[in-house]
């Protein structure tokens, strides 16, 4: 992990947080993550929803006046033709790729929260992507590595490291819930075109297993390699996922968790987070609920 702070007067204004908004869920987590976003994070980092295009219509309108109401914007994607079949899982790095004229980007999954003070600081490092280890690897044994690998002509890392919730040691391995990168690679390139031509490469390799839903974070290390850029592994506390060997528990009292990774309203219930998350979208908007903002019998 790398320590050291982003003391950087660029850095100002020159952040974005990017999420999915999608319906019929993705779109109301969105407005709680937005809220979240703003009340941590304050107004001086973007805040940018993206929606696939053919879906744009079907959003609710009360997610579109939150997402004015708190300084964001949605964008539409297109996502139809992007992968060789469809593919609505990579959604992420469909979004990663859209242009943005910020000097430092983070995607971050819908079904997470902010719940402290923080500085983009903390997630952002020149020449790094910044992400956390993975939660688990029980799709597929070590031996796969190897094999990913020569799909890219590439060495496997000897870089070994245990995932956030197994000791076991496996190659550098991490979730793509939370990922801060450079939008613009020192050549030129752009880190989300780097790692969607990963992603499409090893979509076509037949012979990799598990392949989808994981091509996300199977590739994003390949991906941090072929962008010539380091990976910067972050905190627990700044990215704590919920559920699996956590679920149903509370949050720990002995640590300062800054963000967490929910998964569904019931493990955010049952951490106890629920109302946390509502406080919060109501100080930002007004309503607990964002479709009372436009009630169904007002949508005309």
């Amino acid at each position: 992990m790398v320590n050291a702070r982003m003391d950087n007067p660029a850095m100002t204004g020159k952040v974005a947080f990017f999420y999915i908004v999608e319906p019929p869920d993705y779109q109301i987590m969105a407005c709680d993550l937005l809220a979240s976003i703003r009340t941590y994070f304050g107004e001086d980092v973007q805040a940018i929803g993206y929606c696939p295009e053919h879906r744009m219509d079907e959003l609710h309108p009360a997610v579109f006046k939150a997402h004015e109401m708190m300084n964001a914007e949605i964008r539409p994607m297109r996502t139809e033709g992007m992968w060789d079949t469809p593919y609505p899982h990579g959604n992420k790095i469909i979004a990663a790729l859209q242009p943005r004229d910020t000097a430092y980007s983070a995607f971050l999954d819908s079904d997470i929260l902010f719940l402290r003070p923080n500085r983009p600081e903390n997630l952002f490092v020149p020449g790094h992507v910044s992400c956390s280890k993975a939660a688990s690897m029980m799709w597929a044994d070590a031996s796969i590595w190897k094999d990913l690998y020569e799909v890219f002509d590439m060495d496997v890392p000897e870089e070994r490291m245990s995932l956030m919730r197994r000791r076991k040691k496996v190659p550098p391995y991490f979730s793509s819930g939370l990922v801060g990168f450079p939008e613009t690679l020192p050549d030129g390139r752009h880190f989300g075109q780097v790692w969607y031509d990963c992603a499409r490469q090893l979509d076509r390799a037949e012979h990799i297993p598990k392949r989808r839903p994981y091509l996300d974070q199977m590739t994003l290390p390949v991906a941090i390699r072929k962008a010539g850029l380091m990976w910067n592994i972050l905190p627990e506390e700044q990215h704590f996922i919920l559920g699996g060997r956590l679920k149903g528990k509370p949050l720990p009292e002995d640590r300062e968790i800054f963000t967490v990774h929910y998964r569904t309203q019931r493990v955010l219930r049952d951490a106890g987070l629920y109302d946390t998350a509502k406080r919060m979208l109501k100080s930002k908007v007004g309503v607990r609920y964002v479709r009372r903002l436009v009630p169904d019998d007002a949508q005309g």
